[in-house]
């Protein structure tokens, strides 16, 4: 019986943690914990949880290839689901989060194979992802420009030093003194 209770409740370890590593009180942490426990009984989201309640913020676009990118940020010991610490740390940086947190966060998502860096066929892929993700009516991506230009045209203007690959430096900078890159790159997460 103390097994089953101790499952349905967040541990002080974990809320201490939480407390201390993102903007929430403890009253929302308690609140956010027992939505997530709601959606997932077992304390696990799976890709395909994730994609049905993230597509649902993009109906006219296809999420699926974008959610993997998050998910893959959002899952940071990569074990292959999200759990609620996960879960909350990165829904504070997303929502909460300096400019220079989230552009962090998103350069992670950008890393696809966490070397360290991006390179041209890394942002073409989460950008050719957005594109998709946004639909064909998005007025904020230019309809006449194809994600493979727009991704190189972002990729030349990031690589300050010319050599084929964008730092975190590099991309955080960027980003910060382009107030429209940030808004392309880091659209919405859903919260």
């Amino acid at each position: 019986m103390g097994q089953k209770e101790s499952k349905d409740r967040l541990s002080k370890a974990d809320l201490e943690l939480l407390k201390t590593s993102t903007r929430f009180d403890e009253d929302t942490i308690i609140e956010w914990y027992r939505g997530f426990k709601s959606d997932c009984p077992d304390g696990k989201l799976t890709p395909k949880a994730f994609m049905q309640i993230y597509s649902k913020c993009f109906p006219t676009g296809n999420a699926n290839e974008f959610c993997d990118h998050v998910f893959r940020t959002f899952d940071t010991d990569k074990n292959g689901f999200i759990d609620f610490k996960e879960f909350l740390l990165a829904i504070d940086v997303t929502s909460s989060g300096k400019p220079e947190e989230k552009l962090n966060w998103a350069f992670n998502m950008y890393d696809v194979d966490g070397n360290g860096y991006i390179d041209l066929m890394e942002m073409t892929k989460i950008v050719k992802s957005i594109y998709n993700m946004m639909g064909p009516n998005h007025v904020a991506m230019d309809q006449f420009e194809s994600p493979e230009a727009r991704a190189e045209g972002i990729f030349k203007r990031m690589d300050v030093n010319s050599d084929g690959k964008v730092t975190k430096q590099e991309f955080v900078r960027c980003c910060l003194e382009d107030r429209k890159l940030i808004e392309l790159l880091t659209p919405h997460t859903a919260t």
